[in-house]
């Protein structure tokens, strides 16, 4: 056993079970089966006892402070996504071709997309929707206007 009587150690275990092994009945005594429960439950709840003594060199582990300090909402600003890519399309509508149709394209082709002129056009955003919008010109460039932002659900459909 080792130095406390309340603990086992797995050699005293392995001995024990040993023992029991080479016994001629096969069964251990009801004697042994109570120690041996006793020695487990006490081994059990010692593991919660808190560590009196440590070998030399050795410290308890300690947490560190992992609460971070609150948001600025001054500092907070656009300035923080300056560098953040963002793949944005606008797509004004989709259609269906079969490939000698596409290989048959010339320049002037006209290509029939399945929206109507002032339908609203979808805006993606690294791929999700994110919004609806209607395409204007303003100073001879194409424009898209927000008209609906998509959330939740919605983005989705």
């Amino acid at each position: 056993m080792s130095d406390t009587p309340d603990t086992i150690g797995q050699d005293e275990v392995a001995r024990l079970l040993a023992e029991a092994e080479t016994a001629s009945s096969g069964a251990l005594d009801q004697g042994s089966i109570d120690s041996l429960l006793n020695q487990a439950q006490s081994a059990l709840s010692s593991i919660d006892e808190p560590i009196s003594a440590l070998p030399p060199g050795v410290t308890p582990f300690e947490f560190k402070n992992l609460s971070g300090s609150s948001a600025a909402n001054e500092s907070a600003s656009l300035d923080m996504l300056r560098d953040v890519q963002l793949d944005l399309k606008i797509e004004l509508g989709r259609t269906q071709m079969q490939l000698e149709d596409v290989l048959r394209l010339k320049q002037g082709a006209v290509v029939t997309l399945d929206k109507l002129a002032g339908d609203p056009v979808d805006i993606y955003a690294n791929g999700q929707l994110i919004a609806r919008g209607e395409v204007l010109v303003l100073n001879d460039n194409f424009c898209v206007r927000v008209a609906e932002l998509i959330t939740g659900d919605d983005a989705a459909a």
